[in-house]
C-alpha cells in the first residue's frame, strides 16, 4: 500500500459513522479508499445499504487533514500498517467481516502459518487460576503456539508472561494507540514482548484506553485465533465477550470450570452450562480439539527408549495398544476406562517418552 492509500484509509477511519462492515463495502463498490472520497455523493447512495446518514459526514475536509497528522506519528515511528486487503494483514481476521480495515503493529509479530490461541479472563484472577494459565501455556509449548491476549491486568499478563517464558511469541492486542501503555505499570513488559511478538491496535494515538474501546478490541482478539480459552470468569465480564465474539466466528472456545461457589468462575461454569464453550480441564485438550500434531523436529525418535518408566495410566495404554495394534483414540479411551480429556494428555506423554506414535485417523500404535 502506498503512502497516498493510506492516507486515505485513515481518513476513512475517521468518519465516525462508517465503521468496518460499510467501510469494506464502499471500498468493494468504488475500488480504494480514495475513489470513495472523490465519488459522487448520488453515486454512493445507490449503494446497497448506503443512507444519507452514513455518508453525511464523508466529505469533510478535516478527515484527511486529521489523517495526514496520524501518518506522521505512524512514520516517525516505524509503525507497520495492516490493510485488510494486503497479504500482510492477519489471515484468520480476513474471514471475519467486522475485522478492522487498518492495524497497527509494532514489534516483530509473524503470524503466519502459525498455531494461534486467545488467552482471557479475569483481572482478578485467582492463584487457580494463575497455575492453571502457568500450566497450559507450558504444556502446549512444545506445540509453539503464538499466545494472544490483551495485555491487560490479571489472567492477560499472566499468559503473555508465561508465554515469554517458554520462549513463545506473544501479542497484546490494544484498546488504545501505540503512542501510551496501558496499565502503566506493565511497561517494564513491553520490550520483551516485543523482541518476541508485539502488539497490534486498531486505534490512533489520539485515542484512550475508554472502556468501549475495550469492548470493541476484543472482536481482534476472538479474530486473530482459532481457539478463545478462558481461564477465569465472573458472571459478567470482556472476556465473555470476547467468548460470544468467537462463537459467532465459528471460532473453538474453551473454557476452565471451577467451583461453583466460585465467584471467578461463574462465567466459565455458564460457558460450560450452555454450552457455548468446550470444558477445559487438561491442557492437552486443546492440541486434540484443534487436531495440532507436533512439529517433526519435536517428534520423539521412533526407536523406542529402553527401561522407560510408565506411570499406571501410561502402562494400561500401552499394555491395551501392545494386544490390540492400532486403535483410534475413543476406543482406546473406551476399552482401557479412561475419559477423552485425561486420555488425550496421557497419549501425549507417552508419545514424547518414544513408545507409542500417532498415525492418520487419530489411531495410535505401539513402536
Amino acid at each position: 500500500m502506498t503512502e497516498q492509500d493510506l492516507l486515505y484509509v485513515l481518513a476513512l477511519q475517521n468518519v465516525s459513522k462508517i465503521g468496518d462492515i460499510t467501510a469494506k463495502k464502499l471500498i468493494s463498490h468504488c475500488g480504494s479508499a480514495e475513489a470513495i472520497f472523490k465519488e459522487k455523493k448520488s453515486n454512493l447512495l445507490k449503494i446497497d445499504g448506503i443512507g444519507t446518514s452514513t455518508i453525511s459526514d464523508v466529505f469533510g475536509k478535516y478527515h484527511v487533514e486529521a489523517a495526514e497528522s496520524e501518518l506522521k506519528f505512524i512514520k516517525n515511528n516505524d509503525i507497520e500498517c495492516l490493510y485488510f486487503m494486503d497479504k500482510n494483514y492477519p489471515e484468520k481476521l480476513k474471514h471475519c467481516i467486522d475485522g478492522p480495515i487498518l492495524l497497527f503493529q509494532s514489534g516483530n509479530v509473524d503470524l503466519k502459518k502459525q498455531r494461534i490461541i486467545s488467552i482471557v479472563g479475569t483481572r482478578k484472577v485467582t492463584t487457580y487460576g494463575i497455575a492453571f494459565c502457568e500450566q497450559l501455556v507450558e504444556q502446549l509449548s512444545v506445540f509453539n503456539p503464538v499466545i494472544v491476549s490483551g495485555f491487560a491486568y490479571g489472567t492477560d499478563i499472566t499468559a503473555q508472561k508465561a508465554a515469554l517464558k517458554n520462549n513463545l511469541q506473544t501479542v497484546g492486542c490494544l484498546a488504545h494507540g501505540l503512542n501510551q501503555v496501558y496499565p502503566k505499570v506493565h511497561k517494564k513488559y513491553v520490550l520483551e514482548i516485543e523482541k518476541n511478538g508485539g502488539f497490534l491496535t486498531e486505534f490512533w494515538s489520539t485515542s484512550n484506553p475508554d472502556r468501549e474501546n475495550f469492548l470493541k478490541r476484543n472482536r481482534i482478539i476472538a479474530g486473530l485465533s482459532e481457539a478463545t480459552i478462558v481461564i477465569e470468569s465472573a458472571e459478567k465480564g470482556g472476556s465473555l465477550v470476547t467468548a460470544d465474539i468467537a462463537n459467532s466466528y465459528n471460532r473453538d472456545v474453551f473454557a476452565v470450570p471451577g467451583r461453583i461457589t466460585d465467584t471467578q468462575s461463574a462465567g466459565c461454569n455458564n460457558l460450560i452450562k450452555y454450552q457455548k464453550a468446550q470444558v477445559l480441564t487438561n491442557p492437552m485438550d486443546v492440541p486434540y480439539i484443534l487436531n495440532w500434531e507436533l512439529e517433526d523436529d519435536k517428534k520423539p525418535t521412533i526407536q523406542k527408549q529402553l527401561f522407560v518408566e510408565l506411570e499406571d495410566d501410561e502402562k494400561v495404554i500401552y499394555n491395551y495398544l501392545k494386544d490390540n495394534h492400532q486403535q483410534q483414540l475413543d476406543i482406546i479411551a473406551l476399552e482401557c476406562q479412561m475419559p477423552i480429556y485425561k486420555i488425550a494428555g496421557v497419549l501425549l506423554n507417552m508419545e514424547l517418552k518414544g513408545v507409542i506414535r500417532p498415525l492418520p485417523g487419530k489411531l495410535f500404535e505401539v513402536i
